[in-house]
């Protein structure tokens, strides 16, 4: 049985805690590695490794430490396919939908080495008699990411390539079900010229988590992943003094205009709905047409796509929609939540219940499903089911259709489907969510705007990626300095405002 270890100092380091995790293929229920989960010990001693790198690494000219970004860059389409292969095998995504992954990783790494420029501080000449004023943007110290199961590669390079890039050092703790891509981004940020002891991988479970909570080195702290978690690591993290962003769960709903090109717009929920098997937090789980006319029109649209959809295993080629969850108990938790769905009144449309791949009945597999004449109060509306499952809720007018939206919990995603541009502006203007697409199903920004939802769905006053992210890494000090040409009148014992 593979074992898989952490990443310390540049190098593969076994667990010493004798505890392990299951890593299993997806696709077909075996258990093909384990992962070791470290102590609060090995996370205290890489944080220690780590703050004695970044010294080094925090006083290294930001064009040099850019370079090192540059150099990563052009490793990750070096090994890009490979890269992929290894996320697919333990996630179970597509290998086209593992490159997606990777490469909206590789766009922030990219603007990452622009830091030089993003780094620049501000300056004030003559702010008053012979006194300049002028801000430094210097590196946090240590900062760490707790990063989620269902971008393995995407959201670990958010985190880190920003506060490598500002200067800091980084502990990684990735999720623990799938923990080898982590792993080869840091043979990676090696090979592209990062000094050891800068990017430490610790994985783990609650005890590293609480062991970074609790650290008196670790300055910042990123996660992604559910909102009960995320609460907890803000809370915790905060009372400990730490600059914590936590980013955590949605229910992204799309608004179908009667005007709405419907052919487009069933496309985009096809694809925005149960692409990755909905493991995604910007995924759209909620449809609203506006008016019943639209609502038929829609389902009309949306039944044969569904049910046209290809699940299957990466291995089955590119042609594959979708493949399995990522654990039996996150597929027992989707089919959960779809029985409650149709026992709370929910007419299910497309039945994926029964779903059943030959040669892969011990996989993860959950088939399509689709739901009409969902009513806010049922669970499959309230609750985020992070699988393969569409609600329909029919709005009778436009503002019906945007109170949905904005009376949800959470607020990370939301589009709105119209030909209409005064409808799309009001909407966008409105609208209490922190991502919005204009016939557009998944509005993730690209890397050089910020990434980051409202409500429930974050936690901190700085987004992810973009500007934000060397705001979140950095700490602004400011200069004021005087040189004056000789002392004239002596010393001055009262304060002075400036002229």
């Amino acid at each position: 049985m593979k074992e898989i270890g952490h990443w310390i100092n540049g190098k593969h380091v076994k667990g010493t805690s004798g505890r392990f995790a299951d890593v299993f293929n997806p696709a077909t229920g075996e258990v093909q590695a384990k992962v070791a989960l470290a102590t609060k010990a090995e996370l205290d001693a890489a944080t220690a490794d780590a703050a004695a790198a970044q010294v080094k690494w925090g006083a290294t000219n930001p064009q040099r430490r850019a370079r090192v970004m540059m150099e990563f860059v052009r490793l990750l389409n070096r090994d890009m396919d490979k890269l992929a292969e290894a996320l697919s095998s333990e996630h179970g995504k597509t290998i086209p939908d593992a490159k997606g992954d990777i490469q909206r990783g590789l766009e922030v790494m990219e603007f990452c080495i622009g830091a030089p420029h993003l780094l620049k501080g501000e300056f004030t000449d003559s702010a008053g008699p012979g006194i300049d004023m002028y801000s430094m943007r210097q590196p946090i110290g240590v900062a760490a990411g707790i990063t989620p199961f269902n971008f393995p590669a995407m959201i670990p390079m958010w985190k880190m390539g920003p506060a490598l890039a500002c200067g800091n050092a980084f502990i990684l703790k990735p999720s623990e079900r799938d923990p080898s891509v982590p792993l080869m981004l840091a043979e990676l940020m090696q090979e592209a010229g990062l000094p050891d002891g800068v990017l430490q991988v610790i994985n783990g479970d609650k005890e590293a988590v609480d062991a970074i909570l609790d650290s008196p080195i670790i300055a910042g702290i990123g996660f992604v992943g559910s909102t009960p978690i995320a609460e907890y690591i803000y809370g915790r993290g905060c009372s400990n003094g730490k600059r914590v962003q936590c980013f955590g769960g949605a229910k992204n709903h799309m608004i179908i205009m009667p005007d709405a090109d419907m052919d487009q717009a069933a496309d985009a929920l096809v694809g925005a709905g149960y692409g990755a098997a909905g493991e995604r937090c910007m995924a759209i789980s909620v449809a609203v047409p506006v008016g019943d006319a639209t609502a038929d029109a829609l389902i009309e649209k949306l039944i044969p796509r569904i049910e046209k959809l290809k699940v299957g295993p990466y291995t089955a080629g590119n042609d594959v929609d979708y493949g399995p969850v990522v654990t039996a108990a996150a597929k027992a938790n989707i089919l959960k939540l779809v029985e409650s769905g149709v026992a709370q009144g929910a007419k299910l449309v497309v039945d994926g219940r029964n779903f059943k791949l030959q040669g892969y009945e011990d996989g993860f597999f959950v088939g399509p499903h689709l739901f009409d004449h969902v009513t806010r109060d049922m669970d499959i509306y309230r609750k985020e089911i992070f699988g393969p499952v569409l609600s329909t809720v029919r709005a009778k007018t436009y503002e019906e259709a945007l109170a949905y939206a904005m009376d949800h919990e959470y607020g990370n995603g939301t589009a709105i489907f119209t030909r209409d541009g005064d409808t799309a502006r009001d909407f966008a203007a409105r609208v209490n969510v922190g991502m919005i697409g204009i016939n557009v199903p998944i509005p993730v920004p690209l890397a050089y705007h910020t990434f980051g939802g409202w409500k429930k769905s974050a936690f901190g006053d700085l987004n992810q990626h973009g500007p934000d992210a060397f705001r979140f890494y950095t700490r602004t000090k400011t200069i004021t300095s005087r040189w004056p040409s000789g002392i004239k009148e002596g010393a001055s014992l009262n304060f002075k405002p400036m002229d």
